[in-house]
């Protein structure tokens, strides 16, 4: 597994057993694809990864000129 998809996926399974915790839906892989300059901040700046899941948002440090704390896409379900 690549680094990238490691980090991905560790992220989301640390925001999915926050969420499980506090009983709040967190943000999934999907929702928090964001490309890094589409990003809408979510925290202040210095905001810990942890403060940052606890406020339902995705956390992604990975680009060092892009918003780490920030809004998910919103949950977009099909109906038929």
């Amino acid at each position: 597994m690549n680094y990238k998809v490691f980090c991905l996926f560790a992220i989301a399974l640390i925001v999915g057993s926050s969420s499980f915790v506090h009983g709040q839906n967190a943000p999934n892989e999907v929702q928090c694809s964001v490309t890094p300059f589409s990003r809408v901040n979510c925290g202040e700046p210095g905001i810990t990864a942890e403060q940052c899941m606890a406020k339902n948002c995705c956390y992604n440090d990975m680009d060092y000129d892009a918003i780490w704390c920030f809004y998910p896409h919103p949950n977009e379900e099909c109906e038929f």
